[in-house]
């Protein structure tokens, strides 16, 4: 007696690579805040101002990230014409600090824009 399996043979046709869509990035707007002062320490207190603003509006905050401190030096002649070993140094020093408020509402903006900072505190805000 002779016994016939019977066992067929699936074939499996190859699968089509999916199509995937390109997942389009998402724009996020961001308000680029750059503040730039003199001294350090007029410069903490008015960032720490900013972010209790864009906090109390329950903005996502970024930073505040410390740039290098700009450092400008200057060498003076103390006399005209003689003594030129007599010198004086100068330097003055530039801090910064950048702050990224993602997503920011209108009345972020707003109260931003309201906001008013102690002399000698240079803001640069950019879109992005």
């Amino acid at each position: 007696m002779a016994t016939e399996s019977t066992t067929e043979k699936k074939t499996k046709t190859p699968a089509k690579p999916r199509a995937r869509k390109a997942a389009a990035p998402v724009a996020v707007q961001r308000l680029r805040i750059k503040v730039r002062a003199y001294e350090h320490k007029v410069l903490d207190a008015s960032v720490k101002q900013i972010l209790d603003t864009a906090l109390r509006y329950d903005a996502k905050v970024a930073g505040p990230i410390p740039l290098p401190t700009e450092i400008k030096k200057y060498t003076v002649n103390r006399s005209t014409f003689v003594y030129k070993d007599a010198r004086e140094q100068f330097e003055m020093r530039v801090h910064k600090r950048l702050i990224d408020i993602l997503d920011p509402s209108p009345k972020v903006i707003e109260a931003l824009t309201n906001l008013s900072l102690p002399s000698g505190v240079t803001i640069d805000v950019k879109m992005a």
